[in-house]
């Protein structure tokens, strides 16, 4: 099974303990070994950068980006045609946030229909089957 690595995944891996803490960094372990066929896309590492650069904590944000760059080999560009589809999702599912339609094209555009992930806005994109980390096996 090929499963799409949301954001989320290596900021609680980590971040501050949560519930999701020690599960995202199983998974991360389990990339790491092959153990499980994991793919991202550029935007993800945009958004790592993003987010520790908005909370003013970079060299956190550049650790993270590096630690994760390390663990996925597969990591897929965001192409012409997963911009195009973004803006036909964003019809389709207004209060969706864009950048997740943007990951959301992407893996349409390749062939993936599952993500892990602890947003629940991909509950409600069609063809896309969001996995809790907690509920990951």
């Amino acid at each position: 099974m090929r499963i799409f690595i949301d954001t989320n995944i290596p900021m609680y891996a980590a971040g501050k303990p949560s519930i999701y803490k020690d599960r995202c960094k199983q998974i991360l372990a389990k990339i790491a070994v092959g153990e499980l066929d994991a793919v991202t896309d550029t935007e993800v590492f945009q958004e790592i950068l993003y987010r520790y650069f908005h909370i003013r904590q970079m060299e956190l944000g550049r650790q993270i980006f590096t630690d994760f760059k390390l663990v996925v080999d597969s990591i897929l560009s965001v192409l012409p045609k997963d911009i195009f589809l973004v803006e036909a999702l964003a019809r389709q599912y207004p209060e969706t946030k864009p950048r997740d339609l943007l990951h959301a094209a992407v893996m349409r555009n390749n062939g993936i229909d599952k993500i892990l992930s602890v947003d629940r806005d991909f509950d409600e994109i069609d063809r896309i089957e969001r996995i809790d980390p907690l509920e990951f096996v």
